[in-house]
């Protein structure tokens, strides 16, 4: 099993960045696919999932600005990000669960993937 998150990089604050997540090895349309960042000196926190239905959570600082979809076709998670903050510098991961109860538990995920980093300067 195998994720592959890109799409990192660095913006500017109120810029945009779509960071990838391409999965092999599993049945990608069977798996939630949840995105986690860690920043420098602080502990792992959840972003958003995506379920394998399609229904979609955030973690409040990202609703509004944050869009999780997914493209089973291509085996891809995708993440867009809009108006970024310079708080939300941090390496980006995603994940891959195939039941679970509470997406917001890091715990709960199978497989992840290497990270992507994401610095937003002011």
């Amino acid at each position: 099993v195998q994720l592959q998150a890109s799409g990192g990089g660095l913006v500017q604050a109120g810029g945009s960045l779509r960071l990838s997540c391409v999965a092999s090895g599993i049945t990608f349309s069977s798996y939630a696919m949840g995105w986690f960042r860690q920043a420098p000196g602080k502990e792992r926190e959840f972003v958003s999932a995506i379920s394998y239905r399609g229904n979609t959570y955030y973690e409040d600082f990202a609703k509004g600005r944050f869009t999780i979809s997914r493209d089973n076709a291509k085996n891809t998670a995708y993440l867009q990000m809009t108006v970024l903050k310079p708080e939300d510098t941090a390496v980006y991961y995603c994940a891959a669960v195939q039941i679970t109860p509470d997406f917001w538990s890091a715990n709960e995920y199978n497989y992840w993937g290497q990270g992507t980093l994401v610095t937003v300067s002011s």
